[in-house]
């Protein structure tokens, strides 16, 4: 074990940087797949109804639960393992500074020399993620087409799926390349300060994301509607009102084009707030629950054929009751904590990055010998670094996620929508073929939820009385 550690120590720098990089990395694969196993094992030894849950699913749709978790779980251990093998021959075979060689060639050809390293890192950038989406393309397709399809849950066709890929990935470049090309002139023009400007642009540009993306970006992807007028319109907007939540608008977006699983949420700041509900979620809107018309074409014919004849989404008084859990998050002011705690974890990333990037070791550990490109010295700090404090920090929030659901059901209940969240919560568990049984150690590592039966007995007393 001495010898080991001498052995160990008379290891240049950059090469103990690279070892331990890759040996965390497959730490974290390991533990990962330790946690998964135990959760497979757990939907495939719970083939019966537990007794506690007699009332609340019955046998056939846990069946066809406990089949859909099972093979998403067997999905998710291949492609994780795949996605873990492709990261560590990237790293071994020196891919990364390869694909920086390529870019300069490349932008070198456009007449852009060494010195426009902006330019290069943005032909790098652009290669890089065309790469992560090809690679990924046949597990997105396995995935849809497969598992989502085998279970009732996908609707789309494989024209529908491609033309929204190409349309994401346009969208993504169209956001990420001129964010990134600013970024950079930002750390280069920055000073010994660079840090607190980076982090005020990473701030402004999170929000503006934030404030544009349901008006601008989403429709690009899916139909938005306003709710129509009628007696859930009211009902929203009395407990909006009730509750001081300022609520300027309510739409529907067509999310059962793309799948049959459900979600709402809000989004705005100040006076300006907006509540989405997915169709999928209302039982009187969701097309899942309607026969298409005779001659209907175009869009409709993509997902027609696949319309399942069955009963989905939650009454109004129980979407009401989400949207009561929903409008918690805010009234408690969970949204604001997470922003502030998103942020100091920034600002104190970009301060650890202004201490790192002079270190020419962290870029010689991974093939930058000669140079050491921002954007590189970004992606090795970030990304690889800051992965043991990425791990820790992500559990935290985890747990800290747990007790907001928690709050915000709570929240629900002095609204006196105890018994409507309690039913809501059921049908949604079932609509999303959710498994109410898990393995208490990947629970707590995974689940930014808490388990359906916790749920529901906080919910249970004040339901009863």
């Amino acid at each position: 074990m001495a010898l080991r550690g001498e052995l160990w120590a008379e290891l240049p720098a950059e090469k103990r940087i690279f070892c331990s990089v890759l040996l965390f990395s497959w730490a974290v694969y390991l533990w990962e797949a330790f946690l998964a196993h135990r959760q497979r094992r757990v939907y495939r030894t719970t083939t019966h109804v537990p007794r506690e849950l007699g009332q609340i699913m019955d046998s056939e749709t846990f069946e066809k639960s406990r089949l859909y978790q099972l093979d998403k779980s067997t999905f998710s251990f291949w492609s994780g393992l795949y996605s873990e093998v492709e990261g560590t021959m990237i790293l071994i075979c020196g891919g990364i500074p390869f694909l920086w060689d390529v870019s300069g060639q490349i932008s070198g050809r456009a007449g852009f020399g060494t010195e426009y390293e902006i330019i290069q890192s943005l032909v790098f950038l652009l290669l890089a993620t065309l790469f992560s989406a090809l690679t990924g393309l046949p597990w997105s397709l396995y995935n849809t087409f497969v598992i989502e399809e085998k279970h009732g849950f996908n609707q789309q066709t494989l024209g529908f799926f491609f033309k929204d890929a190409i349309k994401k990935f346009i969208v993504t470049q169209c956001i990420l390349l001129p964010v990134t090309s600013l970024l950079l002139y930002i750390i280069k023009i920055g000073g010994d300060y660079f840090f607190i400007y980076a982090w005020l642009f990473t701030l402004v540009v999170s929000l503006v994301l934030v404030t544009i993306y349901a008006d601008y970006i989403a429709p690009l992807f899916d139909k938005f509607i306003p709710l129509p007028e009628g007696e859930l319109k009211q009902q929203i907007e009395t407990m909006a009102k009730s509750i001081d939540f300022p609520l300027t608008k309510v739409y529907v977006v067509e999310g059962s084009k793309r799948s049959s699983h459900s979600n709402a949420y809000f989004y705005g700041f100040f006076k300006n707030k907006r509540i989405v509900l997915f169709d999928t979620l209302l039982e009187d809107y969701s097309a899942l629950n309607k026969e298409p018309a005779e001659g209907e074409e175009g869009e409709n014919e993509e997902t027609k054929s696949k319309t399942k004849n069955k009963k989905q989404g939650c009454k109004n008084e129980e979407v009401l009751a989400v949207l009561g859990h929903e409008l918690g998050h805010w009234k408690l002011g969970h949204t604001v904590k997470n922003i502030i705690i998103s942020q100091m974890n920034s600002f104190l990333c970009f301060f650890l990055f202004a201490v790192l990037i002079g270190r020419k070791e962290l870029f010689a550990a991974f093939g930058f010998y000669e140079t050491q490109p921002t954007l590189i010295g970004l992606m090795i700090i970030f990304q690889f670094i800051f992965s043991p404090y990425n791990e820790i920090l992500s559990f935290c929030l985890t747990v800290l996620s747990r007790r907001f659901e928690f709050q915000a059901d709570a929240f629900a209940k002095e609204l006196g929508k105890a018994k409507d969240l309690y039913s809501a919560l059921i049908k949604l568990n079932k609509d999303n073929l959710g498994f109410p049984v898990s393995d208490w150690i990947f629970s707590m590592w995974h689940y930014s939820h808490p388990p359906l039966l916790e749920r529901l007995q906080a919910l249970k007393d004040t339901k009863q009385e």
